[in-house]
């Protein structure tokens, strides 16, 4: 199949996943997301990864973070709740229970220390322990936690079904080094990420110009746009992957997150461009142009 012959990602789609908004709720019924992201020197992609999620409705996030967090996290976004590492001021190095969440997003300005590398393996572990008693966590993977696929491939067995995976054609190629699958055009990268998703049965957000998503049904849908140079920029991935995860905690199946989280990053950033030119926009741009983006698909019987 052709790349342009995918089915679209639209205004259409997203209208038909957007969920009504119940006027009689609280915030406990908008879920609790885990995010576990950031590194001395990249706690901003922790930052926009959170503000994200919480713009996409998301009732509470906790944020496990370095202690060196707590200052930018604190005045930029007073929302989010801190859960520091109870082993380093730098990095992600503990243990984390996963008993009190919806969703978890893992790796937005992450690295990968070793210590990292260790603590991420004991939380998959988790998450694989959890499928098998049937207590699925939904789980996003984007940034560092994909290059710390990349570099132990044997991690891929510990993905549960469902899983989403956002990488961007770089992070895509390193995985299909690793797993000596094709990789040398974009065709060729569309269609091993489509056979990963298949064969782990999970589904994987190619993010590019005209971003696919690959479903673990065989699926693949396409953005449908021309592009927009203005997401050319650090940190709006880091959007996406919070919009996604922020959905998931609020019960949308890991497809309708993942489509659904395309198309409201794909208008919010089309809003901000039009606002600001796309030479001058910055991922926090993205994230205040969100509304917009919600009010564009949203009709009178969601309120």
């Amino acid at each position: 199949m052709q790349i342009s012959s995918y089915p679209k990602i639209d205004k259409k789609l997203a209208s038909e996943l957007l969920r009504p908004r119940p006027l009689e709720s609280h915030k406990g019924i908008f879920g609790h997301l885990l995010l576990v992201a950031g590194h001395h020197g990249m706690m901003g992609a922790a930052v926009l990864c959170a503000e994200a999620a919480l713009r996409a409705g998301l009732g509470k996030l906790t944020a496990h973070v370095p202690e060196t967090a707590n200052i930018i996290f604190q005045t930029r976004l007073p929302e989010a709740i801190l859960q520091f590492d109870q082993q380093s001021h730098q990095h992600w190095a503990s243990i984390i229970e996963l008993n009190d969440y919806s969703s978890i997003v893992i790796g937005p300005g992450l690295g990968i220390d070793g210590e990292t590398q260790w603590a991420f393996r004991n939380v998959m572990k988790q998450l694989l322990d959890r499928e098998k008693t049937g207590n699925l966590m939904p789980l996003v993977l984007d940034a560092d936690a994909l290059n710390m696929l990349s570099e132990d491939y044997q991690l891929l067995s510990f993905l549960p079904a469902e899983t989403i995976l956002t990488p961007h054609l770089g992070e895509m190629k390193r995985l299909c080094r690793a797993l000596d699958l094709p990789y040398e055009t974009q065709e060729a990268l569309l269609d091993s990420a489509q056979n990963i998703a298949t064969s782990l049965q999970i589904h994987i957000v190619l993010k590019s110009y005209q971003t696919h998503v690959c479903t673990n049904t065989g699926e693949v849908f396409q953005l449908d746009t021309k592009g927009n140079s203005g997401l050319a920029t650090a940190g709006s991935g880091d959007v996406l992957a919070g919009l996604i995860g922020g959905l998931l905690a609020q019960g949308y199946p890991a497809k309708d997150a993942a489509l659904l989280g395309v198309y409201l990053h794909h208008a919010a950033a089309q809003e901000c461009a039009f606002r600001l030119q796309p030479h001058c926009m910055l991922a926090s741009d993205i994230i205040s142009c969100l509304p917009q983006a919600f009010t564009s698909i949203v009709s009178s019987n969601h309120y």
